[in-house]
């Protein structure tokens, strides 16, 4: 099975440590001004670029002079809310001077187990992206609770793949791929160039965090690996701290890839197609044959809508004559959908009150066939 290349991913999501970001005199200036080049480097391929980065909590606790060791969660709040500003500035000021607009996205668990959050979560970052954004991603640490957290950057940003349909997820670590037992501790340890599939065997040899200094350790990377290549994405783990980490990996540093189970359109099509439909939206002949070519749905193509559904709940998409033709994702309540359909879409804000979205479902949040 052939390696995949990060000069070639068209959209990357790229997960950064604190231990990488963040040492002992505060923020490593030279270390994040030369990961900027590599940023700089892949959109100039043409390449999307989102950063999920760890290091809020680092900043924040320096400014107030809080102790080392493990925070309270007020405290861990409350120094996440001093350094986020700082962070978005860091990533501001080193992409700025190349002529790269920069974005702080916050996100906590529930934006994506949310659907009506996470198509907005999804509809936010792709505009971002269309307008040549780099998105700086964190969990959002000064509202999040222990009930609402990712826990750890790593399935986050595994996450944040998935959401945004990355082909390549590559996380920056303090060990340099995956291996078959801890290798600090064993020495007979190899590590995986590649993992075609991440079978029970796999999962067995994750063990214990190698370092002490990630917050997650290998096992939330498996995790993280797992969600990422079921939703189509490649994934590498490798050793970070070195300038310009995106060129090394490009020359041949060590490193694990994950292989993706398909591509991440076809992932999210399964998704959907899995889910258990809400409702029931009826389109006439001219819609079916607009959906038949991908288009999206507009308001004005529908006929009957049925059922009582929520924003980002699945429906059944289906012909004049009631046969099914697909399942979508809606982007307006049902009560919002009678009052629009029919209509076009530039009616949409004189019919709600508020200037919507112009597609009712569209053609990437829905499976037609």
């Amino acid at each position: 099975m052939k390696t995949p290349q990060v000069s070639a991913a068209k959209r990357l999501v790229v997960k950064i440590g604190s231990a990488l970001l963040v040492g002992a005199g505060g923020l490593k200036t030279d270390w994040l001004t030369a990961l900027a080049l590599d940023v700089v480097a892949a959109k100039k391929r043409g390449a999307d670029v989102v950063l999920v980065s760890s290091g809020s909590i680092a900043l924040g606790r320096r400014v107030l002079g809080l102790p080392l060791g493990p925070l309270a969660l007020e405290q861990s709040q409350a120094a996440a809310a001093v350094g986020q500003i700082r962070l978005a500035r860091a990533y501001e000021e080193i992409l700025a001077p190349h002529g790269v607009t920069t974005a702080q996205v916050l996100v906590t668990l529930e934006d994506t187990d949310d659907r009506r959050r996470y198509l907005n979560s999804r509809a936010t970052m792709e505009t971002l992206l269309s307008l040549g954004v780099v998105p700086i991603v964190n969990e959002n640490d000064t509202v999040a609770t222990d009930e609402i957290r990712f826990g750890d950057n790593d399935r986050l940003a595994a996450q944040i793949a998935v959401t945004v349909g990355a082909d390549q997820l590559i996380l920056l670590s303090d060990v340099d791929g995956f291996y078959s037992a801890n290798p600090k501790e064993d020495p007979s340890a190899v590590r995986f160039e590649l993992v075609e599939h991440i079978t029970p065997e796999i999962e067995a040899m994750a063990g214990d965090p190698i370092s002490g200094l990630s917050k997650g350790g290998m096992k939330t990377k498996l995790l993280a690996a797992k969600t990422a290549v079921a939703g189509g994405c490649a994934m590498a783990i490798m050793e970070g701290s070195a300038l310009r980490p995106l060129t090394a990996l490009a020359e041949g540093a060590n490193c694990t890839w994950f292989l993706p189970e398909g591509d991440p359109q076809a992932a999210r099509k399964r998704w959907i197609a899995a889910m258990k439909p809400r409702g029931e939206v009826i389109v006439d002949a001219g819609a079916v044959g607009a959906l038949s070519q991908g288009s999206s749905l507009l308001p004005a193509g529908v006929i009957r809508v049925a059922g009582g559904f929520g924003r980002g709940e699945p429906v059944t998409i289906a012909g004049p004559d009631g046969a099914a033709l697909g399942k979508g994702l809606v982007r307006y309540t049902a009560e919002e959908a009678r009052i629009i359909a029919g209509h076009r879409s530039g009616e949409i804000e004189a019919l709600l009150g508020y200037p919507g979205r112009a597609a009712l479902v569209h053609r990437d949040d829905m499976v037609i066939g």
